[in-house]
């Protein structure tokens, strides 16, 4: 077993040994729950055909696509969806966190159902909003707050006010990191390794019809390559911007004394440092990633996690940067900013997410993380498990992942066939080989043993 060099606060648990799967093995599975997927979720792909007529891929989201076609759900409660073939599917992705709470959990609706008697926007100040912004300022420690409405918004405003408070332009960011689709923001996010350059020094990689500006990137878990660029580049650089823990590429988790050292350079060199906690937040703990892990950043991005299903996200840190929107440095505009659906999922949620009730979940997601290792030890595959708050995930590597070189040294062809084998038994996983399940405050006792026995038969069936 490896020592732990991860921050206390993380979990990850590398086997003790493992042995390959071979490589045929794996194809003939993937062929066999290939067939399988299509026999079974006919009506999904029936209902993409359709939608692709008159949608890009057929789908509101160009993640929410993948090969053959993705699942297409008519209606979801608690921790359970239904597809449009009838089956009940557990929903282990849970809207990539925005499904803290649970689909249609009852005290979010009974919120959003009064407040429609109310009103569903003034587009004016109200003690709605207000309220909304007291309660998000008070949980994540932040002196001042806006309301936008995705996290796109959130980083991209974020971004602007750094640059507003240093009268600089220039960003740093992490290899492998995703903050939404801001131009400069879509740089890194995965490139093409063979392109990308040196894993020490990676070349920034914008993606197609991106306008991005000066962006640089370095590797995660590597503060010397922050202070390098920082030691050449300091005087035209607004900021760093990342997520604390990785969640782009399964789950990465910060090396100890990491951050503390992102956090001194920033200090150091006059670089702001923002925390992109659009998929952290209350998935973290209750007071988010940055107390969880005792770093506190210049800004923070917040979304999904704090509005119970309800479109919403928010920016905000210390008063000073914060500011800037008085004094007209920048201009933060938006018709539906705190929009008072909204403003009734940060309610709800505000009230349902005690330290109580995430705790449970979190106690129930180390559970599944630890008897899958127990499994994982016990057939020598070549994985590890990883864990944040009430997220986590199966990495394909014997051997721990630290950056996102290591992750695109993980095996994809197994992440595929876990995927399409846990979907072929009702198990309804992120529709990505990189992404985290989430251990919401609906799943139980029950879900977990079906999570544990599902990956009890992959295994079994890999070392058959």
């Amino acid at each position: 077993m490896f020592n732990q060099t991860h921050h206390s606060q993380t979990f990850r648990q590398v086997p003790i040994s493992y042995r390959p799967i071979p490589v045929a093995r794996i194809q003939e599975l993937l062929e066999i729950e290939r067939a399988k997927f299509s026999k079974l979720a006919p009506g999904s792909g029936s209902e993409n055909n359709r939608a692709g007529k008159v949608t890009p891929l057929g789908v509101a989201s160009s993640f929410q696509y993948w090969e053959p076609y993705p699942i297409s759900i008519v209606s979801a409660k608690g921790a359970w969806m239904k597809d449009v073939d009838g089956r009940d599917m557990l929903d282990l992705s849970m809207g990539f966190g925005a499904l803290l709470v649970g689909h249609l959990n009852e005290e979010v609706v009974k919120e959003a159902k009064e407040t429609l008697e109310v009103g569903t926007l003034f587009a004016t100040p109200s003690p709605i909003t207000r309220d909304g912004a007291e309660i998000i300022a008070r949980r994540f420690g932040l002196d001042m707050v806006r309301f936008a409405n995705s996290g796109t918004e959130a980083t991209m405003y974020a971004i602007r006010t750094a640059r507003a408070a240093t009268g600089k332009l220039g960003i740093v960011k992490i290899e492998g990191g995703y903050h939404g689709s801001y131009d400069p923001l879509m740089v890194s996010n995965k490139p093409d390794v063979d392109l990308a350059g040196s894993a020490e020094d990676p070349t920034p990689i914008p993606l197609p019809a991106v306008v991005a500006g000066e962006v640089h990137v370095v590797p995660y878990n590597n503060a010397d390559a922050i202070e390098r660029v920082f030691k050449a580049h300091a005087d035209s650089i607004a900021c760093l911007i990342m997520e604390p823990v990785l969640e782009n590429i399964g789950i990465v988790v910060p090396d100890m004394g990491y951050l503390e050292r992102v956090r001194q350079l920033c200090d150091q060199y006059g670089v702001l440092l923002v925390f992109d906690e659009v998929k952290t937040g209350l998935t973290a703990g209750p007071q988010g990633a940055a107390q969880r892990l005792g770093i506190k950043p210049d800004l923070i991005a917040l979304a999904k996690s704090i509005g119970g299903g309800i479109p919403v996200a928010a920016f905000g840190g210390k008063r000073e940067y914060m500011e800037t929107i008085v004094n007209g440095k920048h201009a933060h505009l938006g018709t539906f900013n705190g929009h008072f659906l909204a403003m009734a999922g940060v309610r709800a949620v505000d009230r349902i997410c005690t330290p109580e009730a995430l705790q449970r979940c979190e106690d129930l997601n180390r559970q599944a993380l630890t008897r899958m290792s127990e499994i994982i030890n016990e057939y020598e595959l070549p994985a590890h498990t990883v864990g944040f708050g009430v997220k986590g995930c199966i990495t394909w590597s014997g051997t721990p992942v630290r950056n996102y070189r290591d992750y695109k040294a993980t095996d994809f062809d197994l992440a595929q066939l876990s995927f399409f084998w846990s979907l072929n038994r009702n198990v309804m996983t992120p529709p990505g080989l990189d992404e985290q399940w989430l251990i919401s405050l609906a799943h139980g006792q029950r879900e977990i043993d079906i999570i544990v026995g599902d990956f009890l038969e992959f295994a079994q069936a890999l070392r058959a």
